[in-house]
């Protein structure tokens, strides 16, 4: 016992530093990720959404490529293959040099690929649960196209989405675990780092279940009081 506490203890002779430096890592990869994940998801839903055949067919595409294609193969494409396209696109203008994509950045893209294909789905869900009547109204209130969106259809919209949207988040949070094989110091790549280490596999891949159930549990009870936020004036009803 009192070596395992040696091992996850801070400073020189633990791991600590290096498995707290790993959560921050993977919470702040799928912090940023869920931003960009839900405007192109949103985007995405109003591509299927339009009488535009052209638009709704792109937006299928989309979301049949990256629902389709495993995750750790998405984030293989686009780490290595974005540093290819930047290699040969310097090739044509005369420069041959070795281009290396920013983990961090690559991964986040990756994700944010698969995150919006699931997430236009919540999204075009829930804009099939919006009555017709409520664009209606907009407009007979002298609204916009926009404003009509953003002030009308948008809260409606989010309200319908969230119980979806939290799944989307909590699978997102395990999906980080991925961009340790792109040499992204996350979570799982320092448990492994210091399993390896100290030939404590157990102790250290037991910490990070923990450490991911704990997240998990933190953003479902986040995730359940915004759910009863938003949907407060159906309460005082």
């Amino acid at each position: 016992m009192n070596e395992a506490l040696t091992l996850l203890s801070f400073g020189d002779q633990g791991w600590g530093d290096q498995i707290a430096r790993g959560v921050l890592i993977t919470v702040t990869v799928a912090l940023a990720t869920l931003p960009f994940g839900l405007i192109l998801g949103f985007l995405i839903a109003l591509a299927k959404n339009s009488s535009e055949p052209s638009l709704k067919l792109a937006a299928n595409i989309y979301t049949t490529i990256f629902r389709g294609l495993p995750e750790l193969l998405t984030l293989f494409l686009v780490y290595f293959g974005v540093q290819i396209a930047i290699q040969q696109g310097l090739k044509l203008i005369g420069f041959d040099a070795q281009v290396e994509v920013n983990s961090f950045v690559a991964g986040m893209v990756a994700l944010a690929f698969v995150f919006s294909s699931y997430a236009s789905e919540a999204f075009l869900s829930a804009f099939k649960g919006i009555p017709y009547g409520q664009y209606e109204g907009g407009h007979a209130l002298g609204l916009s196209r926009y404003q009509t969106m953003t002030l009308v259809i948008l809260p409606q919209l989010i309200r319908l989405a969230l119980p979806a949207l939290g799944n989307l988040w909590l699978i997102l949070l395990k999906d980080t675990a991925l961009v340790s094989v792109i040499g992204l110091p996350d979570l799982l790549r320092e448990a492994g780092i210091a399993a390896r280490v100290t030939k404590e596999p157990f102790l250290f891949y037991g910490i990070a279940c923990l450490i991911y159930l704990v997240l998990a549990m933190i953003s479902s009870t986040g995730l359940a009081r915004i759910e009863r936020w938003s949907k407060r004036g159906d309460t005082a009803r």
